[in-house]
């Protein structure tokens, strides 16, 4: 219902006044999932450091943060004159702080890691989408132009069962607050049964191939990079398959290891980095191409 009563225009003398447009629905209020998101991502790192020791030294979390936040404010201020909500620079920050492992006594990875993550949502941009998950593309390419000093976390979360459920179940809370459980779930369920084929054919223990799941960097993975809102397909559907495609590809990864191809050594250091860093940036940009979202009412 309007304000205001129209008065017919065969009865008023006036013409008729046009009808007022229906209200907006008020919006849904709650949490940012975003500052969700950046609580998770510091309750994986503090858990993280508690149970396994996992950050090697604070100023490293320091300088990953100030890199990141500080990165973004200036290149959003530069490139677009706005000041920036930096709750994503937080999580990338944390992200980077957790996954980058290099050699003892050096800080500049922790630097150049934030760094390039945040540059990359401005440089690697099509149609004002980003391609890469920051922290994925940064990450990723530590990986292959840095080896000899760079390496990704790879600790499990060991036999703390309560620590595990606890992230767990959190995460899984995070990302229903931002409509992309499917997603997670979908990866999840691709991963435990492509293990069960990896383990058929390679003559694996199951639990094995399952284990590197339970560990800090799938955390990160499943909940934050296979999902962020800004870098999967707009499609439901879509999503469904691009997710499996990610999972099939990192199996792929860890199948072939076994061959003498030396191309492939550096991809092993992070199968799920290494197939979301091929996979999401190709679908993106076929949707932002040729099957554009429809223009939000």
């Amino acid at each position: 219902m309007t304000a205001e009563t129209t008065i017919p225009a065969a009865v008023s003398a006036e013409p008729a006044a046009p009808a007022l447009a229906r209200p907006a629905a008020p919006a849904r209020k709650g949490i940012d999932p975003r500052y969700l998101s950046a609580g998770f991502a510091t309750l994986i790192l503090v858990a993280g450091q508690l149970g396994a020791g996992i950050v090697g030294g604070y100023e490293r979390i320091a300088v990953s943060l100030a890199c990141a936040v500080g990165a973004e404010i200036v290149l959003s201020r530069w490139l677009r004159g706005t000041w920036p909500n930096v709750a994503s620079a937080y999580i990338s920050g944390i992200s980077v702080a957790i996954l980058t492992k290099p050699v003892p006594g050096v800080l500049w990875p922790f630097v150049v890691g934030a760094l390039i993550a945040i540059s990359s949502k401005y440089v690697l941009a099509y149609r004002n989408r980003h391609l890469w998950n920051p922290t994925n593309f940064s990450v990723s390419a530590m990986l292959l132009l840095a080896p000899q000093v760079y390496a990704v976390l790879s600790i499990q979360w060991g036999n703390s069962a309560w620590m595990v459920a606890f992230i767990w179940v959190w995460g899984f809370l995070v990302v229903k607050r931002a409509r992309v459980l499917h997603i997670t779930l979908t990866y999840l369920a691709s991963f435990v049964a492509l293990s069960a084929l990896r383990s058929w054919m390679l003559g694996e223990r199951f639990w094995t191939e399952v284990a590197p799941v339970t560990g800090p960097m799938y955390q990160l993975f499943m909940f934050f990079m296979v999902t962020d809102p800004r870098t999967i397909v707009s499609r439901r559907k879509w999503q469904f398959v691009v997710v499996v495609l990610v999972a099939v590809v990192e199996s792929a990864i860890r199948t072939v290891h076994r061959a003498d191809w030396p191309w492939l050594q550096p991809l092993l250091t992070a199968p799920p980095l290494f197939a979301l860093a091929i996979v999401g940036p190709i679908a993106l940009f076929i949707e932002l191409r040729w099957f554009p979202p429809p223009p939000r009412r």
